[in-house]
């Protein structure tokens, strides 16, 4: 999974300083750094959506301009996606030999990606050093860990590893809006709100489906 992560980042990188040089645009590339919080539900098919998780994201991201007003937009992060629910026997969960009804647990979902996004970005015109943006487009995520919290039928665990019941890749469709503030000469921060609605099962238990969604207060700075 490293090696993976570090060609992606070597052809984000080669593909932006090709882009930038390129006599096929002339509207440039951008490339910049990003740190945003999340706020992630789960939403299971049996069982319940019970509260939000704090979670975090950083990366890289990049604007490809192919006109004045018009971006194709991706980037390149680590984004942990947290949420709580609660469910009926979970297939990572050991059901109790004396159990005769079924058992309804309080979960924790612990799940890190490495998120690979596709959007197109609508901008306004620059006026005094900043514009408005909206942006629409799906959102790739291959699993790089995933943990998990349950409480309940006599059972307490913590940070319980559960990657091999939770499917290596997520989609999502992503909306989203804000606005880029020019600081100084080609340096400008970035600031936004993202929802992004995860449209893929996450778990491997064919008896059950599992979704996560979240929302993302994005900050960033392009150079």
């Amino acid at each position: 999974m490293k090696r993976i992560s570090t060609i992606l980042i070597l052809s984000l990188l080669s593909f932006g300083a090709w882009a930038q040089n390129s006599p096929l645009t002339n509207y440039g590339f951008r490339l910049g750094l990003t740190a945003t919080p999340t706020f992630g539900w789960i939403k299971p098919d049996q069982g319940k959506t019970n509260g939000i998780a704090l979670g975090f994201s950083y990366g890289l991201i990049g604007d490809f301009n192919f006109a004045p007003n018009y971006s194709f937009s991706t980037a390149l992060t680590i984004t942990t996606i947290n949420g709580k629910s609660t469910e009926v026997d979970p297939a990572n969960i050991t059901r109790p030999n004396t159990a005769a009804v079924p058992i309804a647990y309080d979960l924790k979902y612990k799940l890190q990606y490495l998120d690979l996004p596709l959007t197109v970005k609508l901008k306004t015109i620059k006026e005094e050093g900043r514009r408005w943006y909206g942006q629409f487009g799906l959102s790739n995520s291959f699993l790089l860990g995933a943990k998990q919290d349950a409480v309940g039928g006599g059972t307490n665990l913590s940070n319980e590893k559960i990657n091999d019941y939770t499917k290596f890749y997520r989609a999502g469709l992503i909306i989203g809006g804000g606005g880029e503030f020019d600081v100084s000469g080609n340096t400008s921060i970035v600031a936004g709100l993202t929802f992004n609605n995860g449209f893929t099962n996450i778990v491997t238990d064919k008896n059950r489906t599992v979704k996560n969604h979240y929302l993302a207060l994005n900050f960033g700075v392009f150079f």
